[in-house]
């Protein structure tokens, strides 16, 4: 496509290009800050609602499972509507439940406002994809990398901020109950200055909106031969063991460590946060790194790098899962936190240029496998009969099989005459 840029500046807002990727990250970081707003609240919800830990589980599934559909359906919808109006939509419509959750007064009323609360997850696949629209093939997955790091950073400001918001609220003299309630209109606002922020100042591609340069959804026919393409699968399983954990981690590290180390539910969120907060820098480096290797060993180089990020993951969660102490906990969060986020940048290294007739959809599938993940993770968290470090173990073996599995994958890009982006057409 004419007018991707080559280079980024992540310092720059020049050019409709480094505006729709800073709106874009925005978008994304207060959709994730919205969608795990609740989570660090989880010990006041549980106490309130009598939730147990079946219960518990049934939420934490609930509130990624339902974002699997809806990732399928936005990539979609970022071929045919376009990024820009996919997004202003979502955020609108997500932010409704996000606002009304605090109704919720019994497990069922939570159970199904969290799941219309993980819809706006499927935000990631228009981060991604307006991304990639936006940059050229050699910084591509490096952009793709920052934007999905940094609005993943979301998930961990979002497990320090909240619980202070509640302790704000609590000290103008409301209740706990009321407090995690009236705490949920901050990421509703939020999602709302983003969604005129995402209108006003961004646009489908480098050349316009979709409506401008003569895109018309008819153009554009959903190609469901990638379904046979085992390196989407692939993908998907590497991309279900690391954004699928991540989002697992999100949901129970917060009750993990008030349950296990017995820490207030501030201090639980802080070190919940932290985990996040490395997204500020760890998915980038895992696209960065991507980028650098594919330069000198090609696809194959990038399969490697993914499959190495992934073992690195499972060997640090299964320390953790053996963590007897606070600090010891601490380290091995650190650790595989630092080799997940990579995982997630060096996955979306390879996901644009499998398929560059059907980007959409393949970031949309992968993207779906990492809640997919995440929502099979859960299961484990509810079972009364598995302990969380029980639950941490049997991850890190899973994602060391995966590991292998990427391995022995071959990863390779179609010639430039048969992969042409779906934006190319339109430009």
């Amino acid at each position: 496509m004419e007018n991707q840029l080559t280079k980024l500046n992540i310092f720059s807002v020049k050019g409709i290009q480094m505006r729709t990727f800073h709106i874009t990250w925005l978008m994304f970081f207060v959709c994730f800050f919205g969608w795990f707003g609740l989570a660090p609240l989880m010990p006041t919800i549980r106490a309130e609602l009598s939730l147990t830990k079946a219960q518990i589980g049934n939420i934490i599934i609930g509130s990624v499972g339902s974002t699997i559909l809806a990732r399928l359906i936005i990539g979609r919808l970022c071929d045919s509507w376009g990024p820009r109006k996919t997004a202003v939509r979502l955020l609108l419509v997500g932010s409704l439940p996000v606002f009304l959750v605090g109704l919720a007064n019994d497990y069922t009323t939570f159970l199904l406002f969290r799941m219309a609360i993980g819809v706006i997850g499927a935000s990631f696949v228009i981060t991604q994809f307006h991304t990639s629209m936006m940059f050229a093939p050699n910084i591509k997955g490096t952009a793709n990398a920052v934007t999905g790091g940094w609005g993943n950073l979301g998930g961990g400001v979002t497990n320090m901020v909240m619980p202070l918001i509640f302790a704000a609220i609590v000290g103008f003299g409301y209740s706990p109950a009321q407090a995690w309630r009236y705490a949920m209109i901050v990421p509703g606002v939020m999602m709302l200055v983003i969604a005129w922020l995402y209108y006003k100042y961004t646009t489908d591609t480098p050349n316009g909106n979709y409506d401008e340069v003569g895109y018309t959804a008819k153009n554009t026919k959903t190609d469901w031969s990638v379904l046979a393409d085992w390196r989407v699968w692939a993908l998907t399983l590497a991309y279900a063991m690391c954004f699928g954990m991540e989002v697992t981690f999100d949901n129970v590290a917060s009750l993990h460590f008030v349950d296990t180390f017995k820490l207030s539910q501030s201090s639980a969120g802080f070190w919940a946060g932290i985990f996040g907060f490395m997204n500020i820098f760890a998915r980038a480096l895992g696209g960065l790194v991507s980028d650098r290797v594919g330069k000198k060993h090609g696809m194959r180089g990038k399969g490697l790098l993914l499959a190495g990020v992934l073992l690195l993951e499972g060997l640090g969660l299964l320390l953790f899962a053996q963590a007897g102490t606070l600090m010891a906990a601490i380290v091995a969060m650190l650790t595989f936190a630092l080799f997940l986020k990579m995982s997630n940048g060096a996955t979306y290294g390879i996901v644009p240029f499998v398929n560059q007739k059907n980007v959409g959809l393949v970031s949309g599938i992968v993207g779906a496998g990492g809640n997919l993940g995440g929502m099979l993770f859960g299961f484990l968290f509810k079972s009364s009969t598995i302990s969380y470090g029980e639950a941490f173990t049997y991850i890190g073996y899973t994602v060391i099989v995966v590991a292998v599995i990427v391995f022995i994958t071959r990863f390779k890009r179609q010639p430039e005459s048969v992969t042409q982006a779906t934006s190319v057409s339109i430009a």
